[in-house]
């Protein structure tokens, strides 16, 4: 059984699979992956570049952050350019890695949902969220509500996901996530 654990920006997705990583379940992260095929895919990096331009990587062959975000927010149809080129390759790199599990913060809006069998869905209010991504990445309020905008909403993703996970700093998650691998496991999965 394939499992996608998604959610919206600073909602705790990673700290989730930091903690099933402790329970023994690993979790490809789409995002690092996306990272890393964008950085060492000469193919990817010819059609970004092409796309975005000759400033979307650095002298030292990284990619500049500020000219990829620059391009995405300036619209919905740069976003969905750089899309194109970017999810097919994370998706078959995800198929080719033999991974169970997926970390993915666009599931949906990807089509990566239609690479696994259940999805979890990691909420938070979106006061912590805002403050979790404006601590975690030194930007703005308004930046933050920025890239909020561009994601499902939250409760669109808990509509359309099997299980949620409440990342909010009441409910416990060791408890929830040995919860959810427990009904998981009565559906057949291993969990591991």
């Amino acid at each position: 059984m394939k499992i996608g654990i998604t959610g919206g920006i600073g909602c705790g997705k990673s700290y989730i699979c930091r903690r099933l990583a402790t329970m023994g379940i690993q979790v490809y992260d789409c995002d690092s992956a996306a990272k890393r095929i964008i950085r060492t895919s000469a193919e990817i990096r010819n059609a970004l570049t092409q796309l975005v331009g000759p400033e979307t990587y650095q002298d030292d062959g990284q990619l500049n952050k500020a000219a990829i975000a620059s391009f995405l927010l300036a619209s919905e149809n740069n976003a969905r350019a750089i899309d194109r080129i970017v999810h097919p390759a994370v998706a078959s790199d995800f198929t080719q890695s033999g991974a169970e599990w997926m970390e993915c913060a666009i599931l949906y809006e990807s089509g990566f949902d239609n690479l696994v069998d259940k999805i979890i869905a990691v909420s938070a209010p979106d006061e912590l969220r805002i403050q979790r991504v404006m601590q975690r990445d030194g930007i703005s309020r308004e930046k933050v509500l920025e890239w909020m905008k561009r994601q499902l909403p939250q409760n669109e993703i808990l509509r359309r996901a099997d299980h949620e996970i409440k990342n909010d700093g009441i409910h416990n998650i060791d408890a929830q996530l040995e919860h959810l691998l427990d009904k998981l496991e009565i559906s057949g999965n291993t969990a591991e």
